[in-house]
């Protein structure tokens, strides 16, 4: 958000020229790429979050789990 401010405050001399439009189309486009940008980095988090519980939560160690598997297909 921080930005964003910054970014208003660069664009005064536009707001006070009266280019409205500009400025406040500026101010738009940024808070549409700050909201796109959250979402796309919560779905990773979330995606990242479930496959460590995935993992958290096995039985075996991931060398049993291999021997395990190869020993199924040798009976």
């Amino acid at each position: 958000m921080a930005y964003l401010g910054v970014m208003a405050y660069m664009g005064l001399p536009h707001l006070r020229a009266g280019r409205y439009l500009f400025y406040f189309g500026i101010i738009a486009a940024t808070l549409v790429i700050i909201i796109l940008l959250h979402i796309t980095l919560k779905q990773r988090e979330n995606k990242k979050a479930l496959k460590e519980d995935k993992n958290a939560y096995t039985t075996y160690a991931k060398d049993d789990k291999n021997t395990n598997t190869n020993n199924k297909a040798l009976k």
